[in-house]
């Protein structure tokens, strides 16, 4: 009979799971209760049947290793019959996914703060995934938030601590622990995917590349597909070692964090493609010799040339993007005749599209693509279907962009991000900008004139649910449109993410400055936001 140990508690306040989960500093969740508060408040709210399995796994950042050890002896007090966790703690987020999703777990904890820096004064988090594999909907996250405002009490056993590095099985009071590969169920998830013999013979002939896995959790993985089975030569993936502190880097693959992937990028000694991964797996960066795809871009490019890929011949049914993203995939759609769908920011919100097969691939701005073979974004898929498809083609990251954009048009996009402001000012920002929407159409700045302003609102199309307040869209007669919203991703203050669009036909200029190109609509939103007024900062912070 397992014994199992009622703990007292009180609630914390800002137990609120953002887009991602619950985020914050370490030091915050080294409070005595406080990441055992969360983790009770999920299993007191989550449907899961008698002999239920649980994943846990993480990107391997400090604090990982505590929480995980004491999530194992929760779960046994809860009631779970199986632990499936990642050797090390380690399992990347689609990862995560694909293990929920083949061993039919219940759900699983994913203990990561994806591209936030991490150390013992940095940042940690706890993610739920329910059982389809992807990141819980708001009707779940809504309700955990619920039971840690009233929590008060969490259960535990009294158990010694699992040997994290050494696969196979452990029996902790009742439950079962199984430490697994955590690369091997993924790898081979990818070699069902993609043409890999086609990357091998590209590889073989001197194909080139660089992955840069920013000291974070995709480094095994990158190592064991890239190098052991598709034949790049040992040292393409720089920064392989998950570190608890990514290094001190700041593990976002964007262009400021990833400077040194760029210049090499841009340098007379390039390889042929460049990539990157973020803290946590989900995310990616690629850059072709002397050429950046942005994140919309890359969306874009790859939905186009998806069925390249053996595992998507001929079933391309739909194209999913968040509202903030370009609609360089839209007009992808338009021409191949499939449905694109416009969602708030969250991968969540691509959940039910996938599950009923209205959408095939989605992403992201913020450098998040993925399809259906897990319910998350997916750096390295994403990379594996750029080197699938300039493989199979026989052409360059750079020839396949102005291919793309000759057909298409271009969308030119950027993203400002001002991080770390005061949160009174950016929400009398965010309000301001409310108040002012229904006097915006008709009115001119510069060269502008708005067409339409209004507070971005989402109806499910599969379950009806209806998610409002997604974020200020200011749309102008000429096509372009400019968006502002809060992100949900920081742990201190808050961020202001702008983003800036300006579509150039096929006949236009298609390989301009980005940022002369978006002048205009640079202007339009200061003069409509007042962002200097409001946050002090005459400049961002991160331009992607």
């Amino acid at each position: 009979m397992t014994q199992i140990v009622t703990v007292p508690t009180t609630p914390f306040d800002g137990q609120a799971p953002g887009t991602s989960g619950l985020r914050k500093k370490v030091k915050v969740f080294q409070q005595p209760g406080y990441a055992e508060n969360f983790i009770q408040s999920v299993f007191d709210v989550v449907e899961r049947a008698p002999g239920a399995v649980l994943v846990i796994g993480g990107d391997g950042r400090y604090h990982n290793r505590t929480v995980i050890q004491q999530a194992i002896r929760m779960a046994a007090a809860n009631g779970y019959a199986r632990v499936l966790v990642g050797q090390g703690g380690i399992l990347s987020t689609p990862a995560a996914s694909h293990v929920i999703r083949k061993y039919k777990a219940s759900g699983g904890l994913i203990l990561s703060a994806s591209h936030n820096p991490a150390g013992p004064d940095e940042d940690f988090g706890i993610k739920y995934n329910i059982a389809n594999g992807g990141p819980a909907p708001e009707s779940v996250t809504g309700a955990m938030l619920e039971r840690t405002r009233v929590i008060d009490r969490w259960l535990t056993v009294e158990a010694p601590d699992v040997d994290l590095d050494t696969l196979g099985e452990t029996a902790v009071r009742g439950l079962t622990v199984q430490v697994l590969d955590p690369v091997a169920d993924y790898a081979d998830l990818m070699e069902t995917l993609f043409d890999f013999d086609a990357i091998r013979k590209v590889v073989a002939s001197g194909f080139t590349m660089r992955m840069d896995s920013m000291s974070a959790v995709t480094g095994p993985y990158a190592v064991e597909i890239l190098e052991r089975r598709l034949g790049f030569a040992p040292g393409t993936v720089v920064n392989a070692v998950p570190l608890e502190d990514f290094g001190g880097h700041h593990p976002d693959p964007n262009l400021i964090h990833a400077k040194e992937l760029y210049d090499l990028m841009m340098s007379e000694d390039a390889p042929d493609i460049g990539a990157a991964s973020d803290g946590d797996g989900d995310r990616n960066l690629i850059i072709g010799r002397g050429r950046f795809i942005t994140p919309s871009d890359s969306l874009a490019m790859l939905a186009a040339n998806i069925e390249i890929a053996p595992a998507y011949r001929g079933r391309l049914a739909g194209i999913a993007r968040s509202m903030p993203t370009s609609a360089a995939a839209d007009r992808v759609a338009e021409a191949l005749g499939v449905p694109c769908f416009e969602t708030p920011t969250g991968w969540k919100f691509f959940g039910n599209l996938l599950d009923a097969g209205k959408v095939t691939i989605c992403g992201e701005e913020s450098a998040g693509t993925g399809s259906d073979h897990v319910r998350e974004k997916d750096g390295l898929w994403a990379v594996l279907l750029w080197l699938n498809v300039l493989a199979v083609r026989g052409i360059s990251v750079d020839d396949l962009a102005r291919e793309h954009w000759a057909r298409f048009g271009r969308n030119y996009y950027a993203r400002h991000d001002f991080e770390g402001i005061a949160t009174e000012g950016a929400n009398a920002l965010m309000d301001g900008l409310k108040a002012q929407l229904a006097d915006l159409p008709g009115k001119t700045f510069g060269p502008l004139t708005v067409q339409v302003a209004d507070s971005f609102s989402y109806t499910d199309p599969v379950d009806g649910s209806v998610s409002a307040n997604q974020g200020i869209r200011v749309l102008f007669e000429d096509g372009s449109r400019i968006v502002m919203r809060l992100s949900g991703t920081g742990t201190q203050g808050a961020t202001l993410r702008l983003y800036l669009e300006r579509y150039e036909p096929s006949f236009g200029d298609l390989d301009a400055d980005t940022g002369v190109m978006l002048q205009a609509q640079i202007a339009a939103a200061e003069a409509i936001a007042g962002i200097v007024a409001h946050t002090g900062r005459t400049a961002p912070d991160v331009i992607t």
